[in-house]
């Protein structure tokens, strides 16, 4: 029981540590929903929006936690 509370409880501050990068897939996950759900463009444009999104996401993150870690 001990082994599954402490996996719980690490993938909630995986989550939480970073607030930043959460809030900022669940963003890009909204605009690729709206894209694809309310103005009926092509599923790959919402794809798009998800790749690109998240990868731009990845980089900003990584480049933040670099400054961040030589201050």
């Amino acid at each position: 029981m001990s082994i599954i509370k402490d996996i719980l409880v690490e993938l909630f501050s995986m989550f939480v540590s970073d607030a930043w990068l959460t809030s900022g897939i669940l963003f890009v996950v909204a605009i690729a929903a709206i894209f694809t759900e309310y103005l009926k463009l092509d599923p790959l444009v919402g794809g798009g929006v998800l790749l690109g999104g998240c990868l731009l996401l990845v980089v900003m993150s990584v480049s933040r936690t670099a400054r961040l870690k030589r201050r």
